[in-house]
């Protein structure tokens, strides 16, 4: 049951992950600061994707153990430290030096690590 929880919300993780990256690329085309929405869809990204990560610790302890789980474990690790950093350093700095680059890279570093990661298991990234 844990195993098809952890393998479902990957897409509910890279559709979170794409939102992010489509809004972002929305605001910079339209010349636009970073305003709420990107932050809250940054957020809900981070959070599904600890969740998962959450997911993946408990089937790691229920058992099912393979070779290529462990840079799997690696690449999710590394994706989850770099959706984190990003909002993390954003938060501290005053709202006029808050821009939109910053949340795009961070995401799309962290979703080709999810992919990355997926495909490691040698499964598609989506099918």
């Amino acid at each position: 049951m844990v195993v098809h929880a952890h393998s479902g919300l990957r897409y509910l993780v890279l559709l979170a992950g794409l939102a992010t990256l489509v809004w972002g690329i929305r605001l910079l085309a339209g010349g636009r600061p970073h305003d709420q929405r990107l932050y809250n869809l940054a957020a809900t990204y981070r959070l599904l994707l600890a969740l998962n990560v959450f997911l993946g610790v408990a089937v790691l302890f229920s058992g099912r153990f393979y070779p290529a789980v462990g840079l799997h474990i690696v690449t999710m690790l590394f994706a989850l430290a770099t959706g984190w950093i990003v909002p993390t350093v954003m938060r501290r700095r005053p709202e006029e030096e808050r821009t939109v680059v910053p949340y795009m890279v961070g995401v799309g570093v962290s979703l080709g690590l999810v992919a990355t990661g997926i495909l490691l298991l040698g499964r598609p990234v989506v099918g």
